[in-house]
Order: C-alpha cells, then structure tokens, then sequence
C-alpha cells in the first residue's frame, strides 16, 4: 500500500510517498480503507515541530526529538471497513466510517487500523467521504469549547478565525445552539463566514476590536492571535473567552490573570474528543445544520503541496487529500 512518512521534523519537503506492508487488524481493532484525509494545521505543526516554547519539550519526549516516532501521520479520516478482529462487536465488513486517529496517527495511507473504541462514527449519510474526513479533529475541538462556554439559546457569541478549520464549525455548532454569532475574519472570508451561519461579520482588517461596542457572553478564539486583553474587555460579567490552541506562556499568566481579578474566565487546555460527541455531529449532520467547508482537495501523492498551503495560513476551511478511489 501506498503512505506518506515523516523521518525528521521540516518543511513540507520531508514527506515521503513510499510503498508499506498493509497492516492486519488486532482482535479489537478493524481494517479501514482509507478513502479521505486532510492536511490540517496539527498535522503541519507536528511535521514542522511548530510548538509553543513552553511545551516543546515535553511534546518533543513524548514524540521523537529529531523526528516523529510514527512516521505516518494523519489524525482524521473517512473510509470502508475492510476487516475486523474477532472481538470486534459494533462494526462488520463494509461500514463507512469516519473517525479521529488522534495520536495515534496513521491515517496518511491507504489502510490503517483502529481499536473498535476509538473516536470512530458510522459516517453521515448525506456526506462525501472527502467531506467526512475533513469533520473530526477541528469539528470535535470546536464542539468541546463550546459546551466548556456553555454556549446556549440567545447567547452572542464571538468567533475570532471565523474562516479556519475549527471557526468554520465553530459558526455552526454556536448556531445550532441557538447562540446569535459574531464571526471575525479577513475580507476574503466575509461571505463565506456569512454563508455559515453567522449573524454579523467583523472584518478584523478594517475594524479593531478594541473599537467593537457590542459585549459578548463568549468570545472563542478558534486560532490563538486575539488579543485576551482586548476580548476581556468585550465580554459581559461572568462571561468566557475560551482558547482552542496552546499558548504561549506570557498569554497563559495573562489568562491566569484576568480569571483572577475578574468574574470573567479565560478557558483553554486539551479538548478530548469522544465517539459520543462524534455521533452528536453526525446527527447535526444529518439534520442539515453542519457542513463541512473545503477549501481545496489534493491526491494523496500531492501531500507535500497540500502541506505547503496550509503552511502559507491562508487556507478557507480545510484541505482534504483523497487516499483510495471510489469503485
């Protein structure tokens, strides 16, 4: 089988299309066929070693210091159930899944095989496996920090980097719930941000936050570049500014801060991802109200182009790489 390895940590250049031995499932675990990947930004951080200084370390010691010790990455997918292990219960031959590898990684080839207990989902019937795959990592990010907000009916909520992988969702999710939403983005983004949902569209490259006269019950930062301050300052008493990415340590004792000598929270950390939060997108899914937002889709042998343009920071949504062929 064809897959994509990683030696070293760099530039997209270090991204190999090699031919692999094709794995067999463990008693607990089932066969998949990949049909769909994507380049997203914690793949390209992971190959580049692009981590906050204050958990370089340690993300180093649990990874590989000169290079990543699972050489194929990949932390989502969609495919065909191919084979499972004789303890395997809620799957058969067949299936179309979509699911997070998580860190477990492998999904940059064309088979890979998951624990039947993995973040795992039978996938939504009215999705492409291209558009499936591109749900889990950044879907299920965005959904965990809008339950940590408590985002509910007729709360405003802020979604700065309203245009990425997660923001997309994030518009979504926070409209499902009933929250009337504020999405931030560049110019380029404005209608597509319009076109997700959201109630109002601050273009950030015209208008400066600290400028903004309306409060919000929660501001969630979908990339980690606004300013906490600044957010803060815009939410209601008691309201959350919520962070979906690591940061640097001057803004964690900024957060710690504000927390502090506020009745305002700065919430961030880890988001866990779970199969039953995977179901509830599916059911968003199906119900027409998520979508998934491709921006560009590249074949797998391309995957150093599609790295390449994830790393540029310009991409709309997300960057799918289709592994196997539809019969």
């Amino acid at each position: 089988m064809k897959a994509v390895v990683c030696e070293k940590y760099g530039t997209p250049e270090v991204l190999h299309v090699v031919e692999a031995d094709k794995p067999a499932p463990k008693d607990n675990e089932v066969l998949v066929k990949v049909m769909a990947t994507t380049a997203n930004a914690a793949d390209a951080r992971i190959r580049g070693a692009v981590f906050p200084s204050i958990f370089n370390f340690p993300v180093k010691l649990a990874m590989g210091f000169k290079g990543p010790r699972k050489k194929v990455l990949g932390v989502e997918l969609s495919g065909v159930i191919e084979a499972v292990g004789k303890n395997v219960r809620h799957y058969q031959v067949g299936d179309e899944i979509f699911a997070s590898s998580g860190a477990s990684f492998g999904a940059y080839a064309e088979y890979c095989c998951l624990p039947e207990n993995a973040v795992m989902a039978t996938k939504p019937k009215n999705m492409s496996f291209e558009e499936a795959a591109a749900v889990p990592h950044c879907a299920l990010a965005a959904l965990h920090y809008l339950k940590k907000g408590n985002v509910d009916t007729g709360q405003k909520v802020m979604v700065y980097g309203a245009s990425g992988g997660i923001g997309t969702y994030a518009v979504q999710i926070a409209k499902a719930f009933g929250a009337k939403v504020t999405g931030v983005c560049s110019t380029a983004n404005v209608e597509q941000v319009k076109a997700l949902g959201a109630d109002e569209v601050i273009d950030y490259t015209r208008e400066a936050l600290s400028k903004e006269n309306t409060t919000y019950d929660v501001i969630f930062d979908t990339i980690g570049k606004a300013p906490i301050t600044t957010c803060v300052n815009l939410l209601e008493e008691g309201g959350m500014y919520l962070s979906a990415v690591h940061l640097e340590l001057s803004r964690i004792l900024e957060g710690i801060k504000l927390s502090v000598t506020s009745s305002k929270k700065v919430i961030g950390g880890v988001a866990p991802y779970t199969s039953e939060n995977l179901n509830f997108l599916k059911s968003l899914i199906e119900e027409g109200k998520l979508k998934a937002a491709i921006d560009k889709t590249f074949p797998l042998e391309q995957i150093r182009e599609a790295h390449a343009y994830v790393d540029t920071g310009h991409k709309k949504g997300h960057v799918v790489l289709k592994v196997n062929r539809n019969k």
